[in-house]
């Protein structure tokens, strides 16, 4: 029976309901998800930075990460579980809320700001092929540097400049526009790859000098004077950190919950988050501290600690050491930019025009997009703040989060219909006002004022680290008031 092409036109392959025997991640999977998310080279410098730079109790900065890490396992449950239930991605999700076009618009700002990070950490990426282009020229001829082709420059980007970048932006384009499986087996190679690096890293560290390596991160270990009110600022301004740094994942994490196989499954996998911040850690501030002791015997005048995994292997004299942990930055990068910026962007595209979109389509949207961003981060877009335009916008996902929380617990009872999902019919469940949920939506824009609010009120600024937890308060309690009657 040929069906009435309008009534699909909400239907992609993609993004419908995944097949119960398509459902195979386990808890091991989502390990290496959150393991994706914390090996950056943001986290790591991040983490070592609260633990050693800003002069915290070592309790508190452990207190703290654990509290911000407890909220994002908690709120990860709550959005990931209707997903996996029902296996459809957070675009199609939102449409329950929203209405099919209400969706379309407010998913759409999730893969909009995807598209301008995964331009931006391209370029970032790139520079980690670049190092490893100039080493491979050095190392074959010292003077082919000194030509004159490599000191034309056109964006700030020299020919090794521009080679690296569209080097780096293909190779991503064709790894994540393959499927999800694929995508699954970069996630899981990524962490286990970059985690056996780190531990290699820090057996090498610790090998070096075991004494006064250990000697040294023992020393950071101060358990006095806990219990003071003095601490009580430091421990939610950690706990805030955490939480922000992992919160832009949270709003779209049904694109990966959706495969899980159940829910015991998706829980003990979120709960893998705690490990994976816990060995992490160890690890980042074990190795921050014993390059530091290590740089200190060897070298003069150093004037900071170290904390950002480039910046240590610049002061290596080891070319070998450089190449290796150049290779475990990309992986680690790339792997990032896939789950924080590229899928996201990717499934709010298909859901945006599911009926004319593929993967390989929105593959050469995002690569377009993200290499006009990508060139002219460095000589424009860097220079006028346009950071943030892309926070304001992130100022959405908050509410966002809320209302689909709500929604889906509190309103629907946990309860949808996965025919009207994707049906058009007037007459469907959430059709609304000609595909519009007023109340959801003017629930976001009280809840985005608010989250907006700590970004460009002066007097607000220091809570911009709760925005997201603001606006998702303000939204939620709007909409079941509005909603729940």
């Amino acid at each position: 029976m040929i069906q009435d092409k309008a009534k699909n036109s909400l239907i992609n392959w993609e993004i419908v309901s995944v097949n119960p025997k398509d459902k195979k991640w386990s808890w091991i999977d989502l390990f290496c998800f959150w393991g994706n998310n914390i090996q950056s080279i943001i986290a790591f410098s991040l983490i070592a930075s609260l633990y050693l730079v800003y002069d915290l109790n070592i309790i508190v900065v452990f207190l703290g990460s654990l509290i911000g890490s407890f909220f994002v396992y908690f709120f990860a449950n709550l959005i990931g579980k209707p997903s996996q239930k029902h296996g459809i991605p957070f675009p199609v999700l939102l449409r329950t809320s929203f209405g099919f076009k209400g969706a379309k618009y407010f998913a759409l700002l999730r893969g909009l700001v995807g598209i301008f990070m995964f331009g931006v950490q391209t370029y970032f990426l790139s520079k980690a092929f670049s190092y490893l282009i100039r080493i491979l020229i050095f190392s074959i001829d010292k003077t082919i540097v000194d030509q004159d082709i490599f000191l034309i420059f056109l964006l700030g980007l020299n020919i090794i400049d521009w080679t690296s970048f569209i080097i780096a932006i293909l190779l991503q384009a064709f790894l994540f526009s393959r499927n999800h499986k694929f995508n699954k087996l970069i996630i899981n190679f990524s962490a286990i790859t970059v985690y056996l690096g780190i531990i290699l890293f820090f057996l090498v560290v610790i090998l070096f000098d075991f004494d006064h390596v250990t000697e040294a991160f023992i020393d950071i270990f101060t358990f006095n004077n806990f219990f003071i009110k003095s601490n009580i600022a430091p421990l939610i301004t950690v706990a805030g950190t955490i939480f922000a740094y992992f919160s832009v994942v949270l709003v779209n994490y049904g694109d990966f919950s959706r495969y899980v196989k159940n829910e015991n499954e998706l829980k003990k996998g979120n709960l893998s988050l705690f490990l994976n911040l816990i060995i992490f850690s160890f690890l980042a501030v074990f190795i921050v501290i014993g390059v530091d002791v290590i740089l200190n015997k060897n070298l003069e005048h150093m004037e900071r600690i170290l904390t950002s995994p480039t910046d240590i292997i610049g002061k290596f004299d080891n070319i070998l050491i450089t190449v290796i942990v150049l290779f475990f930055i990309i992986i680690a990068s790339a792997s990032t930019n896939l789950i924080a910026n590229y899928i996201p962007a990717q499934n709010s595209l298909l859901n945006f025009l599911p009926s004319k979109l593929n993967l390989k389509k929105v593959a050469f949207i995002i690569v377009i997009l993200g290499f006009i961003i990508g060139i002219f981060w460095l000589p424009l877009l860097s220079q006028i703040g346009i950071l943030s335009f892309v926070d304001t916008i992130g100022s959405f996902f908050g509410p966002i989060f809320g209302i689909m929380v709500v929604d889906y617990y509190l309103v629907k009872k946990s309860n949808l219909n996965n025919k009207d999902i994707f049906s058009l019919d007037p007459s469907g469940t959430y059709f609304y006002s000609n595909g519009w949920h007023i109340k959801g939506i003017y629930s976001l824009i009280i809840g985005f004022i608010f989250a907006a609010g700590t970004i460009w009120n002066e007097n607000l600024m220091y809570l911009q680290s709760y925005s997201w937890i603001i606006g998702a308060f303000i939204s939620s309690l709007t909409y079941y008031l509005l909603a729940s009657r």
